[in-house]
């Protein structure tokens, strides 16, 4: 298939086709896949990042990503180091809380990546007999690092199956299971050996050779060992998992491994298995898990084919692949304005500030994709930094060697290019559309809408759900995800409020949709190009069988025309007689109503008046207080749900509802 990487590289990679891996690090030979084995020897010099020594790069790092990356670590070096516990390990099983451990391994991985930047930074180093005080962030960063490499396991634990079939709680150290955990923590360790491996050398001697057993042993061996990963997706339903860990795998094997044979065989299994999410990415570029989850899937496509065309060149660039136009402009086309932005399945809003931006602004300059270089470089202005620690320290490096990001970043004007705001996007495969009053501007009303269906990566019960924005800002929503708990992927996953068809925009026909790809959309239709961009589907498929016949749903915004004012309108046609019927409206912001109207508004900014006819429904609402963090990031301290009930619910009914833009 020429859109896979297999068929890309199969001149490189055909040699070592037929070879089954072998544990004990025996590679491919000169005669099974010489070439590949000689475009990967000594890869460390031929990537964009260079190591500590190369202080020329270092030091032209402009002074306020610098400033900002030193201040932010000197903050980091008074607070004390989270500690990684069993007992807090542990609660996965007991309460179902994760977070208790998660959130620990994800602070310490921050810290260490933010101190490791500023020991590149300020090339600190001292020899191994020198004061504590000599190298307070590489001594940090390396207490940081052996506190990793001493913890029994890096696999976060509701994915750690071991433990659960021998009714344990403790993990075994022998038996690592490679998750997404163990590959955040093994790219933290290929990276720091990397970056600060001279400077390691003479602090901290033997620690490289102790960081290296602990990735071999913990991801490139189980990697090697097992090809029967379910994260692998080799049925067709690779997601996240995928890249994200394979990022992983292919820093571990580029950066720590001595062994050319292996590491050549390791990066044909990469690139075979890769491909397993390549061809489950749709067409248009679209991502059904939402906006957070391509900064972890498709972002880390796009940087193992920077890191593998780096090491190889021409003989292992696959970036020319059709499909990475459309993947690389998925962020800007979910961009309402400001930091928020269309949040399909577990995505937030308003995502946490952890992006790695340079990655679509590199992509936007070499695709000529002016307006995803414009958004790019405004998504991490929105944010105020550079650099994201949290995102990792590989990508963070990344960013600061870049001086062309750095320096459009911090330039004055920002970059020419047209803008990012699309009149009208539409993603068949999802069937999502996204619609504006005018192309470049978040001023006026915006829509957004979709269909699908409810086996969806981290799916919502949301087939036919809408949102309404005023300038950028969302006040018909989507909730969101709470925090991940033990059960959150399994199922009890729909018992949780957020998840379910009542906290979406969606009919409530007597009953709420149903899980499963089965319950889904049909007849998705779209009207594009003209004052009216308009969506519609029949929606009575993601409902349960019953006495509903038929639910027809369209979805419009109708663009301001001599003197009439824009305003999207939401027409929902049924047959089929229900006990009751409602429509649900998940708001955020002050909500007030009476008979036949309700209006959103937010302290000094924008709102939303709602009407309807009072003699065909009835509103009433709902205030559900948020505190859960997750939550409250994006929508503060409540939401407030509107429910229209029919009046007369059987047999053949209509209720339209209207958005106006309220003074």
């Amino acid at each position: 298939m020429g859109g896979t990487l297999r068929a890309r590289l199969a001149p490189v990679l055909k040699a070592c086709e037929e070879h089954a891996p072998r544990p004990g690090g025996a590679g491919c030979d000169e005669r099974e896949g010489g070439r590949l084995t000689r475009l990967l020897a000594d890869p460390a010099r031929r990537i964009g990042v260079p190591d500590v020594t190369d202080r020329a790069t270092w030091e032209a790092v402009p002074a306020a990503v610098r400033d900002a990356v030193l201040a932010a670590a000197a903050d980091e070096l008074v607070r004390p180091a989270p500690c990684l516990t069993a007992s807090a390990w542990a609660r996965a099983f007991r309460d179902g809380n994760r977070g208790a451990y998660e959130d620990r391994a994800w602070a310490l991985q921050e810290r260490v990546s933010l101190l490791a930047l500023a020991a590149v930074l300020t090339g600190e180093v001292a020899p191994a007999t020198a004061a504590p005080g000599d190298c307070p962030h590489l001594d940090a960063a390396v207490d940081g690092l052996v506190a990793f490499a001493e913890a029994s396991t890096w696999c976060w634990a509701p994915h750690e199956r071991g433990v659960a079939a021998r009714g344990e709680l403790v993990p075994d150290p022998d038996d690592p299971f490679l998750d997404l955990g163990a590959a955040e923590v093994g790219a933290l360790f290929a990276w720091a050996d990397h970056a600060l491996g001279p400077h390691l050398d003479l602090r901290m001697p033997g620690l490289r050779r102790r960081l290296r057993r602990e990735a071999d042993r913990r991801v490139l061996s189980p990697f090697e060992r097992r090809r029967d990963w379910p994260w692998i997706g080799a049925e067709g339903r690779a997601n996240n998992w995928n890249p994200w860990i394979h990022g992983a795998v292919l820093a571990c094997a580029l950066l720590l491994g001595d062994d050319d044979g292996r590491r050549a065989r390791l990066v044909r299994l990469l690139v075979h298995d890769l491909d397993h999410y390549l061809l489950a990415l749709p067409d248009d570029g679209g991502i059904d898990e939402g906006i957070a989850y391509w900064w972890v899937g498709a972002c880390r496509v796009l940087e193992i084919l920077d890191l593998l065309a780096d090491v190889g060149g021409a003989d292992l660039d696959a970036r020319d692949l059709p499909l990475l136009r459309e993947v690389v402009r998925y962020p800007q086309r979910m961009h309402l304005g400001g930091d928020h932005y269309v949040n399909v399945g577990d995505a937030p809003a308003r995502p946490a500030g952890d992006q790695p931006w340079q990655v679509p602004y590199r992509w936007g300059v070499r695709l000529g994709q002016p307006e995803t270089v414009a958004h790019a470089v405004a998504g991490a202005r929105e944010r105020g930094a550079a650099v994201a620690p949290r995102a990792g320290l590989g990508r963070a490096l990344t960013a600061l060697a870049d001086r062309d990001w750095c320096r459009s970043f911090t330039a004055d004007t920002p970059p020419a290019g047209a803008p990012w705001l699309a009149r009208e996007c539409w993603l068949p495969r999802l069937q999502l559309l996204v619609a504006r009053e005018s192309a470049g501007s978040a001023s006026g009303l915006t829509m957004a809408v979709k269909g699908g269906h409810n086996g969806e990566h981290h799916n919502h019960l949301d087939v036919g759900s809408y949102w309404v924005a005023v300038d950028g800002r969302p006040l018909v929503v989507d909730v969101g995800r709470p925090t991940y708990t033990a059960g959150t992927f399994g199922p009890e996953r729909y018992a949780a409020w957020p998840f379910r068809s009542a906290w979406h925009n969606v009919p409530e026909p007597g009953h709420g949709q149903l899980p499963g790809a089965r319950y889904g959309a049909r007849d998705v239709a779209t009207r594009l190009g003209g004052r009216i961009s308009a969506w519609q589907a029949e929606l009575s498929g993601a409902y349960p069988p019953g006495p509903l016949a038929r639910w027809d749903r369209t979805v419009r915004l109708v663009r301001a025309e001599a003197g009439a004012p824009a305003h999207v309108l939401v027409v929902d046609r049924w047959q089929g007689a229900a006990e009751s019927v409602v429509l649900r409206h998940v708001l955020a912001g002050e909500v007030a109503h009476g008979p036949g109207w309700a209006t959103v508004t937010v302290p000094g900014g924008p709102g939303l008046r709602m009407s309807w006819d009072p003699r065909v429904a009835v509103a009433s609402v709902d205030l559900r207080e948020l505190n859960d963090p997750q939550l409250t990031r994006s929508w503060g301290a409540y939401l407030t749900r509107l429910t229209l009930a029919v009046r007369e619910p059987g047999g053949p009914g209509r209720v339209a509802v209207r958005w106006q833009r309220s003074p």
